[in-house]
């Protein structure tokens, strides 16, 4: 087992998991730092790319991007996120996260979803290849948008599913937008350390969307808090910039080559 999932694993239920996504080296060389686990999600695809799902992403896109991330991660585990249709079947899923692991150099995948992927997660561990769970609202097949947990039988199917993920070996497992009771009750039923987005601090961990907590995006999500306003920097840095070209101010004599 992965040095670094093993470091993981045994957070479990004494330190909290610090993960945060990324899409490019330079974000990813900063989070290196802080990081226990990077994300390179899928939600690069309305984050970067304005699309209205995840489920428009493509695996080429996905390696192109984790390629860029794996430059800045040096200590860090890694995971990067299966895109929509590629994981159908075992077969599938095999030769997609296969061609993931040799293209990027990742330490894991993510795959969303409970019952109907675990041929997929047992096939892939079975090849040795390590596996993030998902659970809760799965961006990628969702058609409504709204926490889960709600009703009995919902709270019954999503802990019966975390079960089965850990079972079939997952190292850790994503929980989005769940019920803060259920969220606590899964973490304290299984093994596999689980790591929150909008479900409490009952998690083993936290992950946020990078462009989120720094203010970078304009989204106005209950579950995400902004701890810093990249914007209004960048956009202070970029008028400076351009009020010194029009006075000649820059480039000076420093910034120029003479003989």
């Amino acid at each position: 087992m992965n040095k670094k999932i093993r470091k993981i694993l045994k957070k479990k239920n004494k330190s909290k998991i610090i993960c945060l996504t990324s899409y490019s080296k330079n974000i990813a060389a900063i989070l290196d730092n802080h990081c226990d686990l990077v994300l390179v999600g899928d939600s690069l695809g309305s984050v970067l790319y304005n699309y209205k799902s995840t489920r428009e992403v493509t695996l080429e896109t996905m390696i192109n991007h984790s390629k860029s991330v794996r430059q800045g991660v040096k200590k860090a585990l890694m995971v990067v996120d299966m895109p929509h249709n590629t994981y159908r079947s075992p077969k599938e899923a095999l030769k997609n996260a296969k061609l993931v692991m040799k293209k990027t150099y990742c330490d894991a995948v993510k795959l969303e979803g409970g019952k109907k992927i675990i041929p997929m997660v047992r096939i892939l561990i079975k090849n040795k290849i390590p596996v993030m769970g998902h659970l809760g609202i799965l961006p990628q097949t969702e058609k409504k948008f709204t926490f889960k947990g709600k009703r009995f039988d919902e709270r019954k199917k999503i802990l019966n599913e975390a079960k089965l993920l850990d079972d079939a070996g997952v190292f850790s497992i994503v929980l989005e937008c769940i019920e803060t009771k259920l969220s606590k009750k899964i973490t304290n039923q299984i093994k596999a350390p689980t790591i929150g987005i909008g479900s409490s601090s009952n998690c083993d961990g936290q992950v946020l969307v990078i462009d989120d907590l720094i203010g970078l995006s304009q989204t106005k999500f209950k579950f995400v808090k902004k701890y810093t306003n990249v914007t209004k920097i960048i956009n202070k840095a970029v008028n400076k910039f351009k009020l010194e070209v029009k006075k000649k101010q820059f480039p000076k004599k420093k910034h120029s080559f003479n003989i």
